[in-house]
């Protein structure tokens, strides 16, 4: 059995974790379809369902209903982190905008 102060410890990480994880969520929902196969990168619907599996399970670690040490926490972390690090920021140019319609009609001073 873990010691009180290790048990907190690792609560803290999968904490942090499910943040990342939501934080990878909300990122891929702002991303526009085409901009996954622009980059060579999976699909867009692969992504999101992998990011919804992990946002569930890491869901799970943080409330205590799986265990802190169980791979699918970590696994699920593993997700998030490599959406985050690899796929990203190849496909940051082509996130949309919060607010302007982005669209491919836009000038540099407004729609046209």
């Amino acid at each position: 059995m873990l010691t009180e102060g290790l048990f907190y410890f690792f609560w803290f990480l999968a904490v942090v974790a499910f943040v990342f994880e939501v934080l990878a969520l909300i990122d891929i929902l702002q991303v526009p379809e085409g901009a996954f196969a622009a980059t060579d990168k999976q699909t867009k619907k692969l992504w999101l369902i992998l990011l919804v599996v992990a946002n569930v399970v890491g869901l799970g670690g943080a409330v205590g209903f799986l265990s802190l040490l169980s791979f699918l926490p970590i696994g699920a972390f593993i997700v998030a982190a490599i959406y985050l690090a690899d796929v990203k920021p190849a496909v940051k140019p082509y996130k949309k905008k919060g607010g302007k319609g982005g669209g491919s009609n836009s000038g540099p001073y407004g729609p046209w």
